[in-house]
């Protein structure tokens, strides 16, 4: 059997949810970076494999798959031992389908749409979408109270997700103390991704995105 190839960058959110899951399931990538800043996304070979040419893309014995939250489901299908980290009972899945498409759709969408103006092309922040990135949070909280995790009553790729988002605002400095809920969630999940390389893999550049975002900041005289 052939190894799943990952075309990706390192700071990449998205990417970055991908690589924790092949940790916890034991499964080696060919990994090949795809550095967006300098438009490797755009050459014809990739454009031919995925149209939309993002990252990341999947490419598992022909099976091409971008969409992160997508690639997490399948890999949990394909690889994993059991359906602990995507529940096959039809009553769980659906909540933890129900987060991920609220992490796409709607939280890490508006972290995006308040963070990513300013650090791609230096625009002023927004506090309308600022405002809208905190109520998103706020939905969050008021999911995770009275929750241990956030579908299930176990880790699950919606937390995983969710972590990624979440400990990336916690790298912009987003204030999260009055979300009590969300903030004892996160130490939870970053506890139990501990063993699978959570530091490098995700803290790490979670800061380096961070990083450059307040690079950006201080070149535009933002704040």
């Amino acid at each position: 059997m052939s190894t799943p190839v990952l075309y990706y960058l390192p700071p990449s959110p998205p990417c970055r949810s991908i690589l924790l899951l092949a940790k916890m399931l034991g499964l080696d990538f060919e990994l090949k970076i795809v550095n967006i800043m300098e438009g490797e996304q755009l050459k014809p070979n990739f454009v031919a494999m995925n149209p939309q040419h993002c990252v990341p893309t999947m490419n598992d014995q022909g099976l091409v798959l971008w969409e992160s939250r997508a690639i997490l489901s399948y890999l949990v299908a394909a690889y994993a031992k059991s359906d602990e980290l995507y529940p096959t009972d039809i009553r769980v899945r659906a909540l933890v389908d129900q987060r991920l498409h609220f992490d796409l759709g709607t939280l890490y969408q508006r972290l995006t749409d308040f963070y990513f103006p300013t650090m791609f092309i230096g625009a002023p922040l927004d506090e309308v979408k600022r405002a809208r990135l905190t109520e998103a949070v706020g939905w969050l909280n008021a999911i995770m109270e009275g929750r241990e995790y956030a579908a299930a009553d176990h880790f699950t790729i919606a937390d995983l997700t969710l972590l990624v988002t979440i400990s990336q605002l916690e790298a912009f400095d987003f204030e999260l103390r009055p979300f009590k809920h969300v903030k004892q969630w996160l130490d939870r999940c970053k506890e139990h991704m501990a063993p699978f390389d959570y530091e490098e893999l995700n803290a790490s550049k979670a800061v380096m995105l961070a990083d450059m975002f307040r690079a950006k900041m201080n070149q535009t005289g933002g704040s």
